[in-house]
């Protein structure tokens, strides 16, 4: 299964690529892209190589085989606060006897719109609350004692007053362990991989003249399908150990996304005896096509994590990251809050 899942992982790269920068915006089901947890918002999705835990069911599936007892999280963010977009993420894991099991949700609220008409172009007809949603179910387990790897499979679903769009996608991931005090990382992830598709429903209904206007008919306007937003991620991390079981992780992240420009991540994060932890990290763009800064998420990340022991065995965590966006928007706000029995 461990060689299977590597040629998988590649075999999707190598065909998946057939988009450029160019083609943005060109792509449905953006909300694929959007991290809803507060630790990798952090780390600007620079973490492929170090994401573990409930976390890695976005980054990198394969994180989650290093789960050795349930655990469950919650997030909301607030997304290019001023917008009025809320993300809420809800996720739990639990070992199983060859690897470990999760599940996760994500659900994104616009707010309510009015509706307009032509007869009515500043509203006053009504309002409607589109929405959208990402559910999945994902395994992963340790091959080898450096070697973990995962599979996520998630049904997308997405709302629009009277229209709606359903499909299904996975993500695939490999993390490699090395050193002699596994302080080493290396990570690779293909995610949304997947068929297109498109919306459907009594909105693309059009009732139009006939015969001069003589009489109406209800005419069914044929919606496009679209392509899925793929990335391919690979990173690298290194821990520095530090005297008072204090500890300093580097990582480098590079995603290849085939609707828009190429993402770099660089980042690190002090580790204060498993019990406070500060992160921060700055991601760029290539930006040498066009010349132009056309990425809201560019720029500087950071966050923090508390941890503290409830009982022998369970831990609570609370979670906060911020990432600055280059546009008119208050940035993004996420708190998160976890919990390891």
């Amino acid at each position: 299964m461990k060689s299977s899942l590597a040629v998988l992982i590649f075999t999707a790269a190598a065909t998946a690529w057939a988009g450029n920068p160019t083609r943005s915006g060109s792509a449905g089901a953006g909300e694929l892209l959007i991290n809803p947890w507060a630790r990798s918002a952090g780390w600007a999705e620079g973490n492929t190589a170090n994401v573990t835990g409930i976390e890695s069911m976005y980054g990198n599936v394969a994180g989650l085989a290093g789960g050795k007892s349930f655990t469950a999280g919650f997030s909301n963010t607030t997304w290019l606060q001023g917008s009025g977009i809320k993300v809420n993420a809800a996720a739990l894991a639990t070992p199983t006897r060859n690897g470990v099991l999760g599940i996760h949700v994500t659900n994104f609220d616009y707010g309510d719109i009015d509706v307009t008409t032509t007869a009515l172009p500043d509203g006053g007809a009504g309002i409607y609350s589109p929405g959208s949603s990402v559910l999945g179910i994902a395994y992963a387990q340790m091959f080898t004692d450096n070697i973990y790897g995962g599979v996520n499979i998630k049904l997308y679903s997405s709302t629009i007053s009277n229209l709606s769009a359903t499909g299904m996608c996975f993500d695939a991931g490999v993390q490699y362990v090395a050193g002699k005090t596994r302080d080493f990382r290396f990570g690779i992830t293909l995610r949304n991989i997947g068929p297109s598709f498109g919306y459907k429903g009594d909105g693309l209904a059009v009732v139009m003249p006939v015969d001069w206007g003589t009489y109406a008919n209800t005419f069914n306007v044929r919606a496009q399908a679209f392509e899925l937003p793929t990335q391919l991620a690979i990173g690298l991390s290194k821990d520095f150990s530090m005297p008072g079981k204090q500890k300093v992780t580097v990582a480098g992240n590079f995603i290849s996304n085939s609707f828009k420009k190429d993402q770099f991540t660089v980042g690190g994060q002090y580790n204060f005896r498993d019990q406070f932890f500060v992160r921060g990290s700055y991601a760029f763009f290539d930006n040498r096509l066009d010349g132009l800064a056309t990425e809201a998420l560019s720029g500087p990340a950071m966050g923090f994590t508390f941890k503290t022991p409830m009982g022998a065995t369970t831990k609570f965590a609370l979670d906060y990251g911020y990432r600055l966006t280059n546009t008119a928007f208050g940035g993004i706000h996420t708190v998160g809050i976890g919990l390891d029995l």
